[in-house]
C-alpha cells in the first residue's frame, strides 16, 4: 500500500481502515516502515513492497500514482488508485468507493487497463554512455526557465517528420493525452488506443499542431540549444539536462501498467474531470 508522501489525515484514516479490513479478510497489507507504523500494516522495504506485492492500493493523486508505475510496471502488478488529489483521472476511485471496490477486487470482479509506457533515451555526444527513462504520462522535452526558444530535429520511423521552434516538445501516451499535453492544446486519446501524440509547448509557427502517430514508431530528436541548455522530464518526476551533441529517442516501451478500472465509463470521467456537463 502506498499513501501520498506528506500524509493528509484523511488518508491515514482510510488506509488504516482499509488495512484492518485486509486483516479481518486473513491477507497481508504491506507498506513502507514510516507509513506501516500509521496504518497498521507489515513494514517492508520500498523495494521489497515492489517485487513481493499482488495488488498495489495507492491512495493519492495521479502523480503518487505515476511514481509507483514506474518502478512496478516490469511485474504489472494491477494499481488500485484512490483519489486524493485533485482532477483523479488515473486515481478513479473516490474515498466513498475505496471500501467497496477493494473489496470488489479481492474478490476477483475487476477488470484492468494496460496503459502503454514510453521509454526514452538519451544518447551523449562527445561522452560514453546513456541515460534511461520510463514513463507513463509523457517524456517532455523543454528550455530551461531563462533559456531561449529551442530548435528541435524529429524523426520519425527513421524519416524526417519536423523542425520545431518552440518552447519544448511533448510527447504524450493516451494515458498522458489529459496531461500537460492537453495544456498544449493536444487532443484526448481514448486511453487503449495504439498511438503517441506529440504537442510542441508554444510554437514560433502558429501551423505547428499537435499530432497523432501509431505508437510504432521510434522518434528521434535532436536539440539545438544556446548555453542555457535544455531539460528532458519524465511525468514531470525525473528530469536529465541536455546539451546540442545529446540525441533522444523515444519509443513505444516494453512494459504497459495494469490499472484497475473502476465502475465509471470513461466519458463519464471525461465529463466529470473535464466539467463538460
Amino acid at each position: 500500500m502506498v499513501v501520498r508522501q506528506d500524509y493528509p489525515a484523511n488518508a491515514i484514516a482510510l488506509a488504516a481502515h482499509l488495512c484492518g479490513w485486509l486483516r479481518g479478510e486473513g491477507l497481508v497489507a504491506l507498506a513502507n516502515p514510516e507509513t506501516a507504523a500509521r496504518i497498521g500494516a507489515t513494514p517492508v522495504s520500498e523495494n521489497e513492497l515492489m517485487a513481493s506485492a499482488d495488488l498495489m492500493v495507492v491512495l493519492g493523486g495521479d502523480g503518487t500514482l505515476l511514481g509507483v508505475a514506474r518502478h512496478i510496471c516490469r511485474r504489472s502488478i494491477p494499481i488500485l488508485g484512490i483519489n486524493l488529489g485533485g482532477l483523479g483521472f488515473l486515481t478513479e476511485a473516490t474515498t466513498d468507493e475505496a471500501m467497496a471496490t477493494l473489496a470488489r477486487v479481492i474478490e476477483g470482479d475487476y477488470e484492468v487497463d494496460r496503459r502503454i509506457m514510453l521509454e526514452a533515451e538519451i544518447e551523449h555526444g562527445g561522452a560514453a554512455g546513456r541515460t534511461d527513462f520510463i514513463a507513463l504520462n509523457d517524456v517532455v522535452i523543454v528550455k530551461r526557465p531563462v533559456g531561449r526558444m529551442l530548435t528541435l530535429e524529429v524523426a520519425a520511423d527513421h524519416m524526417p517528420f519536423c523542425t520545431y521552434r518552440a518552447d519544448g516538445l511533448i510527447v504524450a501516451t493516451p494515458t498522458g493525452s489529459t496531461a500537460y499535453a492537453l495544456s498544449a492544446g493536444g487532443p484526448i486519446v481514448f486511453p487503449n488506443l495504439g498511438v503517441i501524440v506529440l504537442a510542441p509547448i508554444c510554437p514560433h509557427t502558429l501551423s505547428n499542431r499537435p499530432v497523432v502517430l501509431p505508437d510504432s514508431f521510434e522518434l528521434e530528436v535532436r536539440v539545438n540549444v544556446d548555453d542555457q541548455g535544455a531539460i528532458l522530464t519524465c511525468d514531470g518526476q525525473e528530469s536529465a539536462p541536455l546539451t546540442s551533441s545529446d540525441v533522444i529517442r523515444v519509443r513505444r516501451g516494453k512494459y504497459a501498467v495494469a490499472l484497475i478500472r473502476s465502475t465509471h465509463p470513461y466519458f463519464e470521467i471525461w465529463r466529470d474531470k473535464l466539467r463538460w456537463g
